[in-house]
């Protein structure tokens, strides 16, 4: 049993990790409900960077653990286990003094009421400061353990990408910038990019992304100016893409059809006076999809539907242009979202793929004559990208392929993938089909 929760963030770290680690929460919502009291933003930027980095470590902070245990601990005592790692990462990844990062969480053990833990603690990480390189070295002979990645994940990284996974693994493991996508409906982007500049945030803008800017550090949103008016959004890059390959024109009849949280949805209506209809199966999710779309002045029908089931559609409806931005693992954005390493299992990709294989075959006679239907997740696994996409096309004869032409990743058969890291994006995958 936990301990209550600690107004210390390394305390409050550790309730985060075993809400997610323990209980199988998202990562967002245990920040939400265990962050660190008190109203330092000091402290909840700690807890973050802490909470965020032992997921993105696990399985090596772990495995440096194990390395000094002459034991496991028991079940009870997984917050003293996790406080272990929280300790070696301060150690390994932060730039703080290592008197501080000790003495610190050494005082949490006593703060939870355990003070044999607080001495092993302080013994393991002093001898971990003594040892630390054939530890190291030890851990580390092992790529699942350097990379801390699960081993049905590394191996179907080595099989999908063999010449690209060391990389590809490396950039799940470092912080995504945060970019934004300039509303050019109201403003350029090198004037808001000026406007950035103004308030002392710097920016770049991306290659090849047109609406595109990188910013230097990560700031609140509260920070940009204009936000709440609409004059920006925040969105990686490569997902800035969707809009772009969907070429909707005006007038047209748009479906989003997995359109939560809505910034593709969103970007469609800022390039194009169109008719959407933003459609997704989670009540909740959607909400945003209104509140996104309000604050940039955009209007669409929202409608809660399971757009793989055939009966939510009737008969004779059609549309010009349909987005599927299909459901998936998540793969390609575990920069931005390390719980997915340790809360997704490897069955559960086969259950993704009949999902996407599914909203492919409702979706696709929805489509007009001389129609686009572009497909798309934040995979890297080919699994839920070409493969799904190549049976498609291969039981159709009525489709033309497209192969996207993007600044960045390379063509795959039928699509275009982009891997984690490339060009400082998240991992994507693309696929435009024509209906003749």
């Amino acid at each position: 049993m936990s301990a209550k929760p600690s107004t210390d963030p390394r305390g409050a770290a550790v309730e985060v990790l075993l809400a997610v680690l323990g209980r199988g929460r998202s990562l967002d919502r245990a920040l939400s409900e265990h962050g660190p009291g008190g109203d330092d933003p000091r402290d909840v930027a700690l807890c973050r960077a802490i909470a965020y980095g032992v997921l993105r470590h696990h399985r090596r902070l772990g495995a440096i653990r194990d390395h000094f245990l002459r034991s496991r601990l028991k079940s009870r005592d997984q917050d003293m286990a996790l406080l272990l790692e929280v300790g070696f990462f301060q150690l390994t990844e932060m730039d703080m003094p290592a008197h501080a990062a000790v003495s610190e969480t050494v005082a949490e053990a006593r703060r939870r009421g355990k003070p044999w833990a607080a001495k092993l603690i302080n013994a393991v990480l002093r001898r971990f400061q003594r040892d630390s390189a054939a530890c190291l070295q030890a851990v580390d002979a092992d790529p699942g353990r350097s990379a801390s990645v699960p081993d049905w994940l590394l191996a179907r990284l080595r099989r999908d990408w063999p010449d690209d996974w060391p990389a590809l693994l490396a950039a799940q493991n470092t912080r995504a910038p945060m970019t934004l996508r300039v509303n050019q409906r109201r403003s350029s982007r090198e004037a808001y990019r000026g406007r950035l500049a103004a308030e002392g945030i710097g920016a770049r803008p991306l290659d090849g992304f047109e609406d595109a800017l990188v910013l230097d550090h990560a700031v609140a949103v509260s920070a940009l100016p204009g936000f709440a008016e609409g004059d920006c959004s925040v969105q990686d890059a490569v997902a800035q893409w969707a809009a772009p390959l969907l070429g909707a024109a005006d007038g047209d009849r748009v479906l989003d059809a997995c359109a939560a949280p809505g910034g593709k949805a969103a970007h469609v209506l800022e390039r194009a006076a169109a008719s959407l209809l933003a459609v997704d199966s989670d009540g909740e999710r959607l909400q945003r999809v209104t509140e996104t779309l309000d604050r940039l002045g955009l209007s669409a029908e929202v409608r809660v539907a399971d757009a793989s089931d055939p009966g939510q559609w009737p008969a004779a409806e059609r549309f010009d242009r349909i987005l599927i931005d299909a459901p998936c693992s998540g793969t390609g954005v575990i920069r931005r979202h390390p719980d997915i390493k340790w809360l997704r299992r490897e069955a559960d990709i086969a259950h993704l793929a009949v999902r996407q294989r599914a909203l492919l075959d409702t979706l696709w006679p929805r489509v007009a004559p001389g129609g686009r239907l572009v497909y798309c997740t934040c995979s890297v696994l080919r699994a839920e990208n070409e493969a799904v996409v190549e049976a498609f096309v291969a039981d159709q004869d009525d489709v033309t392929v497209v192969p996207p032409v993007l600044p960045v990743g390379r063509p795959v058969g039928h699509g275009h993938q982009i891997l984690t890291g490339e060009a400082g994006v998240d991992g994507f995958y693309y696929a435009c089909l024509d209906k003749r």
